[in-house]
């Protein structure tokens, strides 16, 4: 269930103990509703702070979908001229006899000269069109600074997302694109184009794709990749047998040093793993110490786990990666866990 429908139904319960028609049946309904699962609670206190804090209609209007879809870019093409006709020579016209103008025949020694005129310009441009296929243009380099997500459009027509504290070098040519992500995490959308796939490197690694969309992370020696559209290739590069993976839509792939491991979601859960860039986490049955983490991507002040229990408890809802303080709040109102807040982290503990 998506985080758009769980934030509907903690909204609608909210609305019905707002009611008049409230009771200890129904009271016990919704108690019933919170233990089904981690996320009910979390979307329940969040929406129920919003309740108090900022009023009812705020609360029930979270989760609507907003957000806009940027201008694409267009490659640049190259316009052609056609050349006119060649006049013929001239006729010369004598005595009332029209006579063709006879041309001088080149000597031996001219046409050697003319031979190798016309040897050196069709190598030339040989070199010339060899030079335009293959070298790539001149790099473009984009970076994020922490808690930024900037949103690009690319020459070729394709776009690119970059998350947090991240930083791509593109490179364009007639063969290939490609994007060298350095740091960070971006997610591409590839411009359809069979003749030039698009490739993102990442160290020793290469996500290749011809037209489709999909996130790469980089930790470290570490990659994630998320498939959300169509289909791309994972070529490893680094040298060892480990053969070439085909990650269809759908597919997360986690590559550590000298392993891969895929796994296979459906299309909705994917996509919610790259809901950073409209500004949210999203866990699901995930450590607290993990999405502690995820919060530090974004933000300065850390999020620092001070005793292993807590760290070991699990959460799941989606969450503004922009309010970590906020997170942590949610977090004391419903398990057990205690916050100490200094200027530049949060430090939890068990109560």
């Amino acid at each position: 269930m998506s985080a758009e429908s769980l934030e509907a139904q903690a909204a609608a319960w909210l609305a019905r103990r707002d009611g008049p028609d409230w009771s200890p049946a129904e009271q016990a309904r919704l108690e019933a509703w919170l233990a089904q699962d981690t996320r009910h609670r979390v979307a329940w206190l969040r929406l129920q702070s919003a309740w108090t804090e900022a009023g009812r209609l705020e609360a029930l209007g979270a989760g609507l979908p907003t957000g806009t879809v940027p201008a694409r870019g267009f490659w640049p093409g190259a316009g052609t001229a056609a050349a006119g006709p060649i006049a013929p020579d001239p006729a010369v016209q004598l005595q009332g006899h029209v006579f063709a103008r006879r041309r001088p025949q080149p000597r031996p020694r001219r046409r050697l000269r003319i031979a190798g005129a016309a040897t050196l310009a069709a190598c030339a441009l040989a070199l010339g069109w060899g030079w335009r296929a293959f070298a790539p243009a001149e790099a473009e380099q984009h970076a994020t600074a922490l808690g930024d997500v900037r949103q690009l459009g690319l020459a070729d027509g394709s776009r690119a997302t970059l998350g947090s504290d991240s930083r791509i070098e593109v490179r364009l040519s007639r063969r290939e694109r490609h994007v060298a992500l350095e740091r960070g995490e971006g997610y591409f959308e590839a411009a359809k184009d069979p003749d030039r796939p698009f490739v993102v490197e990442a160290g020793t690694r290469r996500v290749v794709a011809i037209g489709t969309r999909f996130a790469v992370r980089r930790d470290d020696a570490d990659l994630r990749v998320v498939v959300t559209e169509g289909l791309v290739r994972l070529e490893t590069g680094d040298g060892t047998a480990t053969p070439d993976t085909l990650l269809p839509a759908g597919s997360v792939a986690i590559v550590h040093r000298d392993s891969v491991l895929v796994r296979s979601l459906p299309l909705d859960e994917a996509a919610r793993l790259v809901d950073w860039r409209s500004g949210l986490l999203v866990f699901r049955d995930t450590s607290l110490a993990e999405a502690a983490s995820e919060f530090n991507r974004y933000n300065a002040r850390k999020i620092e786990i001070g005793d292993p229990r807590v760290g070991a408890l699990r959460i799941g809802g989606s969450f503004r990666w922009a309010n970590a303080e906020g997170f942590v709040r949610l977090l004391e109102q419903g398990f057990p866990v205690r916050a100490d807040y200094r200027d530049d982290r949060i430090i939890l503990y068990a109560p």
